[in-house]
C-alpha cells in the first residue's frame, strides 16, 4: 500500500477507488464527525440571502469584521491605545479563523495554524504579543528577546516517512545521490544569499512582514516565475529537491511549485533565514498551536465578540459605516451604524458584501484564488506503531498528498499514552472551486478512509489505536501567492480604504501568515486611531501620532 498520492486523492473523490475510499471504516466503532466550519450559514450570502427589517439597531464606534488573527489584532490594538468602543461580529461559533483550536479530554490541539517562527526584534507587535503570554522569558545582553523553553518546539522536531521507514529531518538524505546532495547544497546557498542580501536602503530581500521588505525590481521580478519555472532556471531537478522546495509551498501556501509564485516560494525558505546563524529562527507552538494566541486575543475582546454573526451588508456612507448582520443565535437580523468598520473578512466577500462594490464588483477582486484545505484531529487511545525514527513534533509522509500530522501533546513533554494527532490535507488543485465542491461533498467515512489510506503504510495497526476522528473543513482556507499576484495593482488596490471602511486580511499580503494578519489588523486599527485624532505610540513605525 503506498501513501494517497494527489492523482489518487482524485481518483478517490471521482469513486474510482471505490473499494478503498468509501463505505463505512471497518473494525469497531469509531466516533466523531465533520465539526466545521458555517458553511450552510455562511454561503447564504453567496446565494442572495438578504434579511428584512433590522429587528434591533445598535451604535459602536468601530465595528470589526471577522475574528481571525486580523480582527483581534485590529481590536488589540485599538484596546493598547485606550479604545475600547467597538464590537467584533464573527461568522462562526467561535474565534481564530484558521488559528483557532479545540480540545477533548487528551489535550488540546489546533484546527489550523499550529506555530509562529521566532520573530525578528524588529517585529515589535508579535514580540510585544509574546511578552503578554509570557513567552518571552527575558532579554539577552543586545536586548533580544529570550523565549521562554516551555514554548520552544522540543526535539525530535521533524521526521519523514521514505521508503517505509522514519528518517530524522525533511529532506529525505537517505540514499541520496552526489548530484541530489549537490543540487540542494546549491540551492541551500541560494537562499543563504537572498537572507544576506539587502537593497541601497538596508533592507532585506524578504522579510516578515512582507512591508519590511524590499521592493527592489531585482526582488520584484520574481513574482514574474512560478517557483517551478525559478527552480529550472538554477538546473534544480533532483525529485528529492523538487519535492522538498514543493512541501514548503504546500505547507504554508496550499499550492504547487507551478502555482506558486517564485518571490513566494524563495520568500518561505529566506525570509526566516537567520544571516549570523544561517539557520532558520526557531519555532513556538502550544499544544493548541496558535490557537493559544488566539484564546488571549479573545480574552481581552470579551463580550464585545459576537459569534454566529452572518454580515449581510456593509454600506460605507459620510461620516459612518452601515452593518446589517444577520443573528444566528437569535434569529433575527440587526442593524450596527459605527464610526468606523474594519473589514477583517477574506477579499473575496467585499464583491458581495460592500455596497459600492456589489453591481458590478472591481475587476480586481477577482484575482484572489483561494486553496481549500480538510483538517482532522485523531484522538488515540496510544501511540501509533512505527519503523525508524520515533514520533516527532511534525511527521510528514514523502511524495504523499497530505502534509502529514503534528502531534498535540509533544509540547506538554507526554511521550506516551493516549494523543491527538492533527492531520492536514490541502487541495493544491488548479480549479479550486471544484475541490472545495469536492471536499463538501465528502462524507465523514469517506474521510476516515482517505485518512487511513495515507497514515496506514507508515503506522501498521493504528485502526486499532484510533478512537475518534474530527474533520473541519476550510472551503476558503487562505489565498494563492499565485505568479504575478504579489506586486500586482490588483493586490496593491485591496488595502485602500472606502470612506471609513478600512481593510485589514493576510489577503492584503498575498500570504496566509500570522505576521501578515497582525500587521493589517494593527494598520487598520491604528488608520482609525489617526482618524479620531487620538494620540498612541504606533506599533508600525518608530514615531508617535
Amino acid at each position: 500500500m503506498t501513501h494517497l498520492t494527489r492523482r489518487e486523492l482524485l481518483q478517490c473523490f471521482a469513486g474510482l477507488a471505490a473499494a478503498s475510499c468509501s463505505g463505512r471504516p471497518a473494525g469497531r466503532t469509531l466516533a466523531g464527525s465533520i465539526v466545521g466550519g458555517a458553511h450552510a450559514l455562511g454561503h447564504r450570502v453567496r446565494d442572495g440571502f438578504r434579511p428584512s427589517a433590522p429587528a434591533r439597531r445598535e451604535q459602536a464606534g468601530v465595528a470589526i469584521l471577522g475574528a481571525g488573527i486580523a480582527g483581534l489584532s485590529a481590536a488589540w490594538a485599538l484596546e493598547r491605545a485606550g479604545f475600547r468602543d467597538y464590537v467584533v461580529l464573527e461568522l462562526e461559533d467561535a474565534p481564530g479563523g484558521t488559528a483557532r483550536s479545540g480540545a477533548n479530554a487528551v489535550s488540546p490541539y489546533p484546527w489550523g495554524a499550529h506555530y509562529v517562527p521566532a520573530p525578528a526584534p524588529e517585529n515589535r507587535p508579535l514580540v510585544a504579543l509574546l511578552e503578554e503570554i509570557g513567552a518571552v522569558s527575558g532579554r539577552d545582553a543586545q536586548g533580544r528577546p529570550v523565549y521562554a523553553e516551555e514554548v520552544l518546539c522540543r526535539d525530535p522536531q521533524e521526521r519523514l516517512f521514505f521508503r517505509g521507514e522514519w528518517y530524522e529531518g525533511l529532506y529525505p538524505r537517505v540514499a541520496a545521490g552526489g548530484e541530489d546532495l549537490t543540487q540542494l547544497g546549491s540551492f541551500e546557498n541560494e537562499m543563504r544569499r537572498w537572507a544576506a542580501w539587502r537593497d541601497a536602503k538596508g533592507r532585506r530581500a524578504f522579510a516578515v512582514p512582507r512591508s519590511s521588505g524590499s521592493d527592489a525590481p531585482e526582488v520584484r521580478e520574481l513574482d514574474a516565475l512560478s517557483m517551478a519555472a525559478y527552480m529550472d532556471a538554477h538546473g534544480w531537478t533532483s525529485p528529492r529537491l523538487r519535492w522538498f522546495v514543493e512541501y514548503g509551498c504546500r505547507d504554508d501556501f496550499g499550492a504547487t511549485l507551478r502555482q506558486t509564485s517564485a518571490w513566494a516560494g524563495v520568500h518561505y525558505f529566506a525570509a526566516r533565514l537567520e544571516e549570523a546563524k544561517g539557520e532558520p529562527a526557531e519555532l513556538l507552538t502550544w499544544p493548541e498551536g496558535n490557537g493559544r494566541l488566539v484564546s488571549h486575543l479573545a480574552g481581552i475582546v470579551g463580550t464585545r465578540l459576537r459569534t454566529r454573526a452572518l454580515v449581510t451588508e456593509v454600506d460605507p456612507r459620510p461620516g459612518s459605516v452601515e452593518v446589517t448582520y444577520f443573528d444566528a443565535a437569535a434569529g433575527q437580523p440587526a442593524a450596527l451604524r459605527a464610526g468606523h468598520a474594519i473589514f477583517a473578512l477574506p477579499r473575496f466577500l467585499a464583491s458581495r458584501l460592500v455596497v459600492p462594490w456589489r453591481d458590478p464588483p472591481p475587476p480586481s477582486l477577482a484575482e484572489s484564488v483561494y486553496g481549500a484545505w480538510m483538517v482532522a484531529n485523531l484522538t488515540l487511545s496510544d501511540r501509533p506503531a512505527s519503523r525508524g525514527f520515533p514520533l516527532a513534533w511534525d511527521n510528514v509522509l514523502y511524495d504523499s498528498a497530505s502534509l502529514g500530522y503534528v502531534v498535540a501533546t509533544h509540547q506538554s513533554g507526554r511521550d506516551r499514552g493516549p494523543t491527538v494527532l492533527t492531520y492536514y490535507l490541502p487541495f493544491a488543485d488548479d480549479d479550486p472551486r471544484k475541490a472545495r465542491a469536492r471536499a463538501l461533498g465528502t462524507s465523514w467515512e469517506e474521510w476516515v478512509r482517505l485518512i487511513l489510506r495515507d497514515l496506514g503504510p507508515a503506522h501498521p495497526g493504528l485502526r486499532d489505536v484510533l478512537e475518534r476522528v474530527d474533520v473541519y473543513l476550510w472551503g476558503h482556507a487562505m489565498v494563492r501567492p499565485r505568479p504575478g499576484f504579489l506586486w500586482s495593482e490588483a493586490l496593491a488596490s485591496g488595502s485602500r480604504p472606502v470612506g471609513r471602511l478600512h481593510f485589514a486580511h493576510t489577503d492584503l499580503s498575498g500570504m496566509a501568515l500570522f505576521e501578515e494578519a497582525q500587521h493589517w489588523g494593527i494598520r487598520a486599527a491604528e488608520a482609525v486611531l489617526r482618524e479620531e485624532k487620538r494620540t498612541f505610540r504606533s506599533w508600525l513605525d518608530e514615531s508617535s501620532s
